[in-house]
C-alpha cells in the first residue's frame, strides 16, 4: 500500500549574495551560525518524530542556498527524517556552489532530485536580476548531477528581468533545453515589497513582454517533450515535482528551520523568522512556532479551487461560469482546464470560481 502523501520542508537561510528580487527569509552574514543551526534543525525534527510525525513521501530543502552547506552536514539532518520507500528528496542548488564531492554526498544520502537556480542563460539579464553565477556553471552542474547518478533535476528560470528582450528569453530557453532537463520551472519576475527591485521602478517588469515570454515558453517547452502540469511548471512524464503537487493538493507537511511553514488538516503555522530567535527557542527546548491560522471548511474548499485551477487537473465544470470564459478554458470530462490564454489570465479566472453547494 502506498503511504499517504506527507511532506517535509527544511529551510536553509544562508546565502553568499542576496538577489535584488528576493523577499525570502535569507541572510548573507549568518554563515557563522551554520553548525548550530543545522543541529537545531535536527533537534526540531527529532522532537517531531517523537510526537508521531508520519514518514515523509517528499522532502524539499530550500532557502537561501542549501548548497552552501557542507554535503555531509546537510545529509546528517536529512537522515533524521523518517522517509517512506521511494520518497522524493530535493535540494535547491546555486550553480556556482556545486562540486563533485557535494553531489556525491547528496547521492549517498538518498537525495534523488536537484533544483538548479538558473534564472537566465544571458549574462546581462543575470546581472539585472542581481545574480552572480556564470551560465557556464549551469552546464557544468547538470553534467555533475548526471555523473553523480542523481535521477532527476529541475532548471528554475525567471523571465521579465530589466533589459531582457524576447530574443534573450528565447536564448535562455533554448540553452536550457539543450541540457535535456526532465523538469523546467519558468516564473514571471514579481516585485516584492522591501526588495532592491521594488525601490527601482525603471527595472520593474513589463506585463506585455512577460506575456509574450510566457507564450514563447508554451511553444518551446512542449516541443522539447516537457508537458505543462501547473502554470509555471513543465516536466517529462514521471518527473513532476511531487513535493509541489503535495502543496497544490492541500496535503499535510511540516516545515523545519526558521520561517518554515507547515500545514496539518487545515491549520497553517510557521516558525519565527530569524535564525537567532529560532536557535534561542530550539536550544531552550521550546517550540519555534511564531504564528498560525486555521481555515474552516468553506475556506479550504475555496483555496482548493484556486490551487487546482492552476494545474492540468483543473476544477469541476460546475465551479465556473463557462459562458463567460469561452477563450480561456477547455472542458474535459466535466472538468475545466485553462487554455494557454487562460493561463495568462489565471487570476481573472480564479475570481470567478464558485465552490459547489455543500452536500
Amino acid at each position: 500500500m502506498l503511504a499517504a502523501p506527507f511532506g517535509v520542508y527544511l529551510h536553509i537561510p544562508f546565502c553568499a549574495h542576496r538577489c535584488d528580487y528576493c523577499a525570502f527569509a535569507t541572510w548573507t552574514d549568518r554563515a557563522h551560525l551554520t553548525d548550530r543551526y543545522l543541529a537545531a534543525c535536527g533537534l526540531e525534527i527529532e522532537r517531531a518524530v517523537e510526537a508521531g510525525m508520519p514518514e515523509a513521501t517528499t522532502v524539499f530543502v530550500g532557502g537561501g542556498t542549501p548548497s552552501l552547506v557542507a554535503g555531509p552536514l546537510l545529509v546528517r539532518v536529512l537522515d533524521a527524517i523518517p522517509r517512506s520507500p521511494g520518497a522524493e528528496v530535493t535540494i535547491e542548488c546555486n550553480p556556482d556552489t556545486v562540486t563533485p564531492g557535494l553531489l556525491d554526498a547528496y547521492a549517498a544520502g538518498g537525495v534523488n532530485r536537484l533544483s538548479f537556480g538558473v534564472q537566465s542563460m544571458v549574462p546581462s539579464t543575470l546581472a539585472a536580476l542581481g545574480r552572480t553565477h556564470d551560465p557556464a556553471n549551469v552546464r557544468r552542474c547538470v553534467a555533475l548531477a548526471r555523473a553523480a547518478g542523481i535521477p532527476t533535476f529541475n532548471l528554475d528560470l525567471i523571465y521579465g528581468g530589466a533589459g531582457e528582450t524576447l530574443p534573450d528569453w528565447r536564448r535562455t530557453l533554448e540553452e536550457a533545453l539543450a541540457l535535456e532537463p526532465p523538469h523546467v520551472s519558468a516564473y514571471a519576475l514579481t516585485v516584492e515589497a522591501g526588495t532592491p527591485l521594488a525601490l527601482d521602478p525603471p527595472r520593474h517588469p513589463d506585463d506585455d513582454l512577460q506575456a509574450d515570454e510566457y507564450l514563447l515558453a508554451t511553444e518551446l517547452l512542449p516541443a522539447a517533450g516537457l508537458e505543462w502540469y501547473e502554470i509555471s511548471n513543465w516536466a517529462r512524464p514521471g518527473h513532476e515535482c511531487r513535493h509541489n503537487l503535495l502543496y497544490w493538493q492541500q496535503e499535510d507537511y511540516l516545515g523545519f528551520g526558521c520561517a518554515a511553514h507547515s500545514h496539518r488538516a487545515g491549520r497553517r503555522f510557521w516558525n519565527v523568522r530569524t535564525p537567532e530567535r529560532y536557535l534561542e527557542l530550539i536550544e531552550a527546548g521550546r517550540p519555534a512556532e511564531g504564528g498560525s491560522e486555521t481555515l474552516d471548511a468553506a475556506q479550504r474548499a475555496e483555496e482548493a479551487l484556486v490551487l487546482q485551477v492552476r494545474t492540468r487537473a483543473g476544477v469541476p465544470a460546475s465551479t465556473l461560469p463557462l459562458e463567460q470564459l469561452s477563450e480561456l478554458v477547455d472542458v474535459r470530462d466535466d472538468r475545466v482546464v485553462l487554455t494557454v490564454q487562460g493561463r495568462l489570465l489565471a487570476n481573472e479566472v480564479s475570481l470567478r470560481l464558485r465552490p459547489p453547494p455543500a452536500g
